[in-house]
Order: C-alpha cells, then structure tokens, then sequence
C-alpha cells in the first residue's frame, strides 16, 4: 500500500529526529521511531475508511432519533435508510482486516461526532444522494461511486473536517496524496486490501535498510559531500538538505535496483517540498556532481531494476 515516495519521507523525517537529539540513540531506537511513523500513516488510512462507513450509517441513527420524538412528524418516520445498507459499505464493516485494524486503533474514541453529523445532513441535501436513494435496485458501480462521493467531494474539501485531521495525525500533509489513492483504491477492491499489511515485507526491508546504511554510511557520505561545499558556507545549509543529500549518496551506491535517475528526481522533489526554497536547485548540483565523479571512478554498480519496484 504506502509508496516509496512516502517511504523516502518518513525515513528522512526519523533521520532529521535523530538528528536533532543530542542524546545517543539507543539500539533500535531509529528502527522503532520510523515503525511509528508507518503505524501512523495505517491509523490514518483507516480512520478516513471508518469516517467514510459512519456517514453512510448514519442514516439509520438520523431515522431512530427522529422517530424517538414527542411528536415526531411524517417526514421524522420516513427517513430514507437505504444508504446505510450499501452492500460496499457492509463489505468494508465486515471485511476481517477492517475490524481488526479497527479493534486496534479505536477510530470511534477520536471521532468527532458533530462533524460527522453535519457531513452526513450535507449529503443529504445533495443531488447525487438523491439520485442514489431513488434507485430502488442496487449495482456496484452506484455503491462504490456513492461512497467516493462522500469522500471526495464532502470530506476533502470541507476545510472543519481536514482541520480535524491535521490536529489528530500531524503527519497529515505529508500524506494527503498517498492518502486520497489509498483510500480510492480500498474503495475499488476492499477485498484484496489487508489493512493489517499496510506495508509489504519488501517496502518494510527498503524502509529499514534505507534508514541503517544511511547511519551506517554517514561517514562515507559526507565524504563525497563535503568537498562540494567548498562554494558553500556550511552553517547555513539547512540540516534536512544535508539528511537528503546522504539518503540519495546511499541509493547511489548500495541499493542496486534503484536507477540513479529515480533517486535525483526523488530527493530534488523531497528538497522542494520539505525544505528551502532554494534546496531543490541545491540538492540536484550536488548529486549531479557526486554522481559524475562516482561513475568515473567506476563506483556505480547497478543491477537490472525491470523486476524492481521503484
């Protein structure tokens, strides 16, 4: 599921943490800050699904509460709850993976109720609702495509619910994108998503291995960075252009399915995002000279990458 793009950054993100304590790490200590921060992607991921189930359900607790009334009117007792038995929806709540990620990260002790009823009177009053309730039969095609409703155009952009991300998963921003595929793709094949394999055996091995041999290979790095700041005042280059500089010099040299290629255009892209305006331009110098020398001294050793995935 999560991307090696999202991969890079949260490794890079642990490295800048271990960068910034002054205390030696103790063993183990990096490997563990950065399961942390995949667990927290995957408690992400399944809190927007289980936001998604809990206003497609919602009808069914709109229609008890109406109807539990003094005097509840005709309308209060016929509230329409076909949505709440969309046969996607079910295969989400009762697809075994769900429910244990679920029993884990307990998404319904940190839910925000009122938001979650003012999305669901939202849809209500939309267009697509009303279209999806009149049907009176039920195809695939219109229960999936109800529910990335919700998500897409009633979720996303509603600026009270994102703020009610960013304050529970600060990690929010950097995973919005991956976040979006994520939860679209799970939407298409609930099925053959296991939740509780967030992160494949081979991205968990790149994950660590990406994170050990760039502390292990500090040395060997700076090596081969440090003679191209010569033009450069040390000081006032920013610590996260130098955590990038070190991840990409260590693809270059110990990963051998990643095209020398990919790993530039990845860091370059990271720089921008994450660091200075100027970091990207910066980033993409001082590999591109690295790299140049590595080849010429016959240091690059890359094996076919057809099979990899990037």
């Amino acid at each position: 599921m999560i991307s090696r793009r999202n991969i890079r950054v949260k490794v890079m993100q642990t490295l800048y943490i271990i960068d910034s304590i002054n205390s030696e790490m103790k063993p183990g200590e990096a490997q563990s800050i950065l399961n942390k921060k995949i667990e927290q992607s995957r408690n992400l991921l399944t809190y927007l699904i289980y936001f998604i189930t809990e206003v497609a359900r919602f009808s069914e607790k709109d229609a008890r509460q109406k109807a539990a009334k003094h005097l509840p009117t005709a309308n209060d007792l016929n509230i329409n709850t076909k949505i709440a038995g969309n046969e996607l929806l079910w295969k989400i709540v009762e697809n075994p993976a769900f429910i244990a990620v679920k029993e884990f990260f307990k998404p319904q002790h940190i839910v925000d109720n009122d938001l979650l009823k003012k999305i669901y009177l939202q849809l209500t009053n939309t267009t697509e609702y009303k279209e999806y309730i009149e049907i009176q039969s039920r195809d695939k095609k219109t229960e999936k495509s109800i529910l990335e409703f919700i998500f897409t155009d009633l979720m996303l952009p509603n600026e009270d619910f994102i703020t009610h991300l960013e304050e529970l998963f600060i990690h929010w921003d950097d995973d919005a994108e991956m976040m979006n595929l994520l939860v679209l793709n799970f939407l298409q094949k609930p099925g053959s998503y296991k939740l509780t394999e967030f992160i494949s055996k081979e991205k968990q091995e790149f994950a660590a291995t990406l994170l050990q041999t760039t502390l292990d290979k500090a040395e060997i790095s700076m090596e081969l960075i440090q003679p191209k700041l010569k033009n450069w005042d040390a000081d006032r280059i920013a610590s996260l252009d130098m955590i990038i500089m070190q991840m990409g010099v260590c693809e270059f040299l110990f990963f051998e399915t990643i095209p020398t290629k990919v790993t530039i255009n990845e860091y370059i892209d990271l720089a921008k995002e994450y660091s200075t305006p100027q970091s990207g331009q910066f980033v993409n110098g001082l590999l591109d000279n690295i790299l140049k020398e590595l080849f010429a001294q016959n240091k690059i050793h890359k094996k076919s990458f057809k099979n990899s995935t990037i």
